[in-house]
């Protein structure tokens, strides 16, 4: 490693590859990429340090996935992208909508990445992401099938599998996210799941006991402490510690002027306690913008006991933006590096834990994935 930066940025009508050096104060902008396609997820292979993955689609061509093994500089598309299996009766026929979130697979399986899509799927490629197979234990389970819904069913653009994640200590240790349809873990590569969703809340009216309920916008593990994980619900923020099953809400704890709705959560690398939000307004119609028209981060230093806003640099009024699920991220310099995009175009960055912001680019099209890397 150089300590050069890569930040990774997916938009509406394509995809930016922002580099820096070691200070993380200059930016150079090599892109766009895929102009005018819609990029879902632009994600590092941190195994080799030069793979780049993108989940994209058109509204005339489809979804697809692109592999590029030299950091942008040519691209393949996959030879058989994420799709479901064949139906056997047309009332139960279901097609992949768009690839949504890309995570690589163990460090001890350099070749394996996972895909999950709208509606939800999971899919596994075993040869760096050329092909991809469905995970049958998880897409073809006839609970999970009951409710997972077709593409129109769920959120306001189609309800999404994300959030997957690999625990280091174990590649058949795995958990996903789905919205609607909340947080499931496997302990045996994906062949059977379980639902992780004991004391997440759900909409005024509706059982929480059912699962299709429950709607996860953003579910992280701490690299620190992989039996720790943070959660951005649509109705709160929570905290798992495992081998516990209750999530506790320690949104609560937020200044109740801002409450705790959101989307996207960024865990410390190095420390469990310290995690960060970025609070959306989640009143009345769900306007889904800054709160009063001034965005900020929260953080917290104690594992959700108390929260401290950071504005600094951020504008202080007439700000009508917020970020995305996949649009916060943290890379892993002493201090840590954050990172947000957000729905106007926009790149912030703070070289200090949060404490103060600077642009980096702006009159992008609508950010929808932010990920940092280094070199």
């Amino acid at each position: 490693m150089t300590g050069r930066k890569i930040l990774l940025v997916a938009t509406r009508k394509g995809a930016w590859i922002f580099h820096a050096g070691r200070n993380r104060g200059d930016w150079r902008c090599d892109g766009p990429h895929f102009l005018g396609q819609i990029v879902h997820h632009l994600v590092l292979d941190p195994r080799d340090a030069t793979t780049l993955l993108a989940a994209t689609s058109t509204g005339h061509l489809g979804p697809t996935l692109f592999r590029s093994p030299d950091l942008g500089r040519s691209w393949t598309e996959s030879s058989r992208p994420p799709a479901f299996r064949k139906a056997d009766a047309a009332t139960d026929a279901r097609a992949v909508n768009h690839t949504f979130w890309l995570t690589p697979g163990h460090a001890r399986e350099p070749r394996v990445w996972y895909a999950g899509t709208s509606p939800h799927g999971l899919f596994r490629s075993d040869d760096g992401g050329d092909t991809w197979e469905p995970c049958d234990g998880l897409n073809e389970d006839p609970s999970i099938r009951e409710w997972m819904g077709g593409p129109q069913d769920g959120t306001p653009d189609g309800p999404k599998l994300h959030s997957i994640l690999v625990d280091p200590r174990d590649a058949k240790h795995l958990y996903v996210g789905m919205s609607s349809g909340g947080v499931h873990e496997s302990l045996d590569g994906g062949r059977s799941w379980a639902p992780l969703i004991d004391g997440l809340e759900v909409v005024e009216g509706f059982d929480a006991g059912k699962v299709w309920f429950h709607d996860p916008h953003c579910v992280r593990l701490c690299p620190s402490r992989p039996d720790r994980l943070y959660q951005q619900n649509h109705c709160g923020i929570y905290r798992l510690d495992r081998p516990g099953r209750r999530w506790q809400r320690i949104g609560r704890n937020m200044p109740s002027e801002i409450g705790d709705i959101g989307f996207p959560l960024v865990v410390h690398p190095r420390d469990p306690d310290t995690a960060w939000v970025f609070p959306m307004d989640g009143s009345s119609v769900w306007p889904r913008v800054a709160i009063g028209g001034r965005p900020a981060a929260y953080v917290t230093h104690d594992g959700g006991g108390s929260w401290i806003r950071q504005d600094r640099g951020l504008p202080s009024s007439q700000a009508w933006w917020t970020v995305k699920r996949q649009a916060m991220t943290g890379d892993a310099d002493d201090p840590v590096g954050l990172y947000v995009g957000t729905t106007s175009g926009e790149l912030w960055a703070s070289v200090d834990e949060g404490a103060s912001w600077q642009g980096i680019a702006r009159h992008l099209p609508e950010i929808y994935a932010l990920e940092i890397a280094g070199l």
